[in-house]
């Protein structure tokens, strides 16, 4: 199968790669091991983690379209409530965590209308339930990707440029690409926060998140699952208290906290979505919501629905990367196994207001996640491996504390932006939270180019950055961005004949394709105010 853009993964970055190179008259081909595309959107179930100002700028055109189209979704089919109707910026779960909490399954149905033109033109095919097991590489180049259905049936992918947009960064030991996993040491980045020496097998928690309403005077306790007795007494030496509980480390203070949970509960008056002001997962049954039954009319909804990840599903105890295969599914299943038990706790033991326990009424709803067991189509990962780069984004580059009134660095070669604080959870050496604050920085064009392999680009968590940068530059928005990127990269260069090297090599070839990026709509700088 021959295609002149190969995506292998469709994630926010994969989807975001391919309309790119569709727009700009190329053929694709997407591969993606689940039957959904749209990543941690959608398959792993976490509403967008975006910036403060996001409804106003911080993103491409692509992605604000992606943004309306699910706010559009509900308008046209589902019957809003006055408060839904007459919101400025629609937000169906009114989560604390985005301003727009929404269900899974209406991002993917956005994405594939989104889509869906270039797939009746023929230039678009996509291959769901496929994963990349091979490669055919000669010197510097990727010549083919070989993937297997879940039946063992193979296929060999051929195209001149191949992006990688797996959530792990499967391509690069498959093709020999060079990249880092883990911790780098502090004499290799000069980073404040980084070890003094490399740690590549400790790599941030990974969770498998879940769904939930609530039917009062019902019972919906799930079997007591087999690995409860270990994780409701597991105490991390820095948590402060079992992990399984209400209770969990203030990331930004690392003080353990209470925190409140009482089904369909929240305030009466507006929700604040801003994760600037506040870390919002203080009443966890709010904080990422994903149904509000008010914004809906009287009826519809008989439960709000919540999506469950939480500081106290966050598995460290074993990373996805790095280890035999075996090794990776027990991880996997005992990270489902954290998170049943934590529904069963909630279910059986959680402190109630009234002075009882448990909250029997507390029901899976895989049907939003497009599941039968109420779980995520795939595990949310926070950390991928990352590529060798031509140019490495390290925290001295955005860290609020090096930067100061500064800003972030201003990269020449800017081909996107992005905001958030540097927020890594819980890793595999048993270690807490690194949170730092961070300035709105940018996207160089050189965290996006292998130093060796000529056709291959990243899109996803497996650029240029550092274990620390990952912690904020594994957000959405930005995920989208370079994935974007990425795909306009390509087709850049197979209609120019030239390798992705020479583009930002070559001030004149550099200037014309981030110019082209502008008119499609891609912002690669922050505005300024007042000369800063």
């Amino acid at each position: 199968m021959n295609v002149d853009v190969l995506v292998v993964g469709g994630g926010l970055g994969g989807v975001a790669a391919a309309l790119a190179a569709l727009r700009r008259g190329r053929t694709v081909l997407i591969t993606e091991e689940t039957d959904w595309l749209g990543g941690q959107l959608t398959t792993q179930a976490v509403p967008p983690d975006e910036h403060p100002w996001i409804e106003q700028f911080g993103c491409t055109a692509s992605y604000r379209a992606l943004r309306n189209g699910i706010r559009e979704h509900y308008r046209n089919w589902y019957p809003l409530s006055e408060r839904g109707r007459t919101a400025q910026y629609l937000n169906p779960g009114e989560g604390t965590v985005s301003p727009l909490c929404h269900e899974p399954r209406v991002a993917a149905a956005v994405i594939d209308a989104m889509l869906a033109p270039w797939t009746a033109a023929g230039r678009l095919r996509v291959l769901y339930r496929h994963r990349p097991i091979a490669a055919d590489v000669a010197g510097d180049r990727v010549r083919a990707v070989i993937v297997e259905d879940p039946d063992g049936n193979r296929r060999e992918l051929a195209a001149p440029y191949v992006i990688d947009a797996t959530e792990l960064g499967d391509l690069l030991p498959l093709t020999g690409t060079e990249h880092v996993t883990g911790f780098e040491s502090r004499e290799r980045t000069g980073e404040p926060h980084a070890p003094a020496e490399a740690q590549p097998d400790n790599m941030q928690a990974f969770s498998w998140c879940f769904a939930l309403d609530h039917r009062a005077g019902e019972d919906h306790t799930i079997d007591k699952p087999a690995e409860y007795d270990f994780w409701q007494s597991f105490s991390p030496e820095f948590w402060g208290g079992p992990l399984v509980s209400l209770t969990a480390p203030d990331p930004r203070t690392l003080q353990p906290y209470a925190r409140s949970f009482v089904p369909n509960a929240g305030p009466d008056g507006d929700i604040v979505a801003d994760q600037s002001r506040s870390a919002g997962d203080s009443e966890l049954w709010v904080f990422r919501r994903i149904v509000s039954r008010r914004m809906f009319t009287d009826g519809l909804v008989g439960s709000d629905v919540t999506l469950v990840n939480w500081p106290m599903i966050d598995y460290f105890l074993g990373p996805l990367i790095g280890v035999s295969d075996e090794e990776k599914a027990k991880h996997l299943a005992s990270s489902r196994q954290l998170s049943l038990s934590m529904l069963y706790w909630l279910q059986t033991e959680a402190p109630r207001p009234d002075g009882g326990t448990g909250w029997p009424g507390l029901r899976l709803r895989g049907d939003v996640l497009g599941t039968g067991d109420g779980f995520a189509k795939a595990p949310y990962t926070r950390e991928s491996r990352r590529i060798e780069a031509e140019y490495t984004v390290v925290e001295q580059d955005l860290s609020l504390e090096v930067r100061g009134e500064h800003g972030s660095v201003v990269y020449p070669d800017s081909v996107g932006v992005g905001a958030y604080r540097i927020d890594l959870h819980p890793s595999t050496g048993l270690e807490t939270y690194i949170d730092v604050g961070a300035t709105p920085y940018h996207v160089p064009l050189g965290a996006l180019l292998p130093v060796r392999i000529d056709n291959l680009l990243p899109a996803a968590k497996n650029i240029g950055t550092t274990h620390i940068t990952n912690g904020c530059y594994r957000m959405h928005p930005t995920e989208w961005n370079i994935g974007e990127v990425a795909g306009s990269l390509a087709a850049y260069c197979l209609e120019h004949r030239l390798a992705p090297r020479q583009v930002r090599a070559d001030p004149r070839r550099f200037h014309d394709f981030r110019a082209s990026l502008v008119r499609a709509g891609v912002e690669v700088g922050w505005p300024r105010i007042g000369g800063y």
